[in-house]
């Protein structure tokens, strides 16, 4: 795990923007989210992982729901997305 990976998150725009998503002009919830699957109460490496509003990150988790439901596939797809362009933040930042 990297600490300065998690720090990076701060004051980021959301890269998984679903609708509703808070990162227009209010990014000061963005945190490091991480890719599901790491297995029962892991979590994945900090490399698998995407900037996200708290908002956007709460559906990805699925604390809440959005009307209609997303699909757990598509949100799936559409955090494999928000890593990549994630990634290629971090490689700007000299931090991957």
């Amino acid at each position: 795990m990297s600490k300065a990976i998690r720090q990076s998150a701060r004051q980021e725009f959301c890269q998984l923007r679903l609708e509703g998503c808070l990162s227009g002009g209010q990014n000061e919830t963005t945190i490091l989210a991480h890719i599901n699957g790491g297995g029962m109460a892991l979590k994945r490496n900090d490399y698998h992982s995407f900037y996200s509003c708290a908002s956007c990150h709460d559906f990805y988790d699925m604390r809440k729901q959005a009307e209609p439901p997303y699909d757990k596939e598509w949100l799936e797809l559409q955090a494999l997305r928000a890593m990549v362009r994630t990634q290629e933040i971090l490689v700007k930042k000299g931090l991957m």
